[in-house]
């Protein structure tokens, strides 16, 4: 099996022993612990690549509460930032995005999302390949689901028109999928590494055309 083939639960990763990050760790720019609720805010979990450049993408966006960087979609509990590369894990490389939705809607959520990555890429990002770099949206509130949906939706057709291909984005409910914080290192890493790399692979096709 290559780590662009998603792998069955029988053949995932046994599962970690604890969580690879401890509480309390706190973010490293909003300086908030990063298990802090925020009353009245939404969170989505958003896959687009490399987390690294995307967590940055959102925590510069205003009306984002918080963000954190973690593992999705798989089958492996706990697992690290190294099994999840095998490709044996399961798992896409997740931002967790907590705003407030009477500063940024869902839908400029999902904006920055569509507009920022390659959504037709299938199970890569440019030179970044593997299952661990797919695209997909996990809601937590019907309406994130129906917003993403019909967003998907009307990108498609632009994307269509711009000589792009099928969205491979999968939406889904975010209910008993398990989000796996990711390591200390990992987590606000281009704001510790300024010049990490994390390259944007945004096609340039925007969600309302001019």
């Amino acid at each position: 099996m290559s780590n662009n083939e998603m792998v069955s639960p029988d053949n995932a990763l046994p599962a970690g022993q604890t969580p690879v990050l401890e509480m309390p760790f706190f973010h490293r720019v909003t300086g908030d612990r990063l298990d802090r609720s925020f009353p009245g805010s939404q969170t989505i979990y958003l896959a687009l690549g490399c987390f690294w450049g995307a967590e940055k993408l959102f925590w510069n966006t205003e009306g984002v509460r918080q963000t954190a960087v973690g593992y999705m979609g798989g089958f492996t509990p706990n697992p690290t930032y190294r099994q999840v590369c095998t490709g044996r894990t399961g798992h896409a490389e997740t931002v967790r995005v907590t705003y407030d939705p009477e500063q940024i809607s869902t839908e400029e959520i999902l904006t920055l999302f569509l507009e920022n990555h390659d959504p037709t890429q299938g199970m890569r990002q440019g030179n970044d390949v593997g299952t661990q770099y797919r695209s997909a949206i996990w809601c937590t509130t019907s309406e994130q689901f129906v917003a993403a949906t019909a967003l998907k939706g009307v990108f498609q057709a632009n994307l269509l028109e711009a000589g792009y291909g099928q969205i491979t984005t999968t939406i889904a409910m975010a209910d008993g999928v398990e989000f796996y914080l990711a390591e200390a290192e990992h987590q606000q890493y281009l704001e510790n590494n300024p010049f990490g790399y994390c390259p944007v692979h945004a096609t340039g096709v925007c969600l309302a055309q001019a």
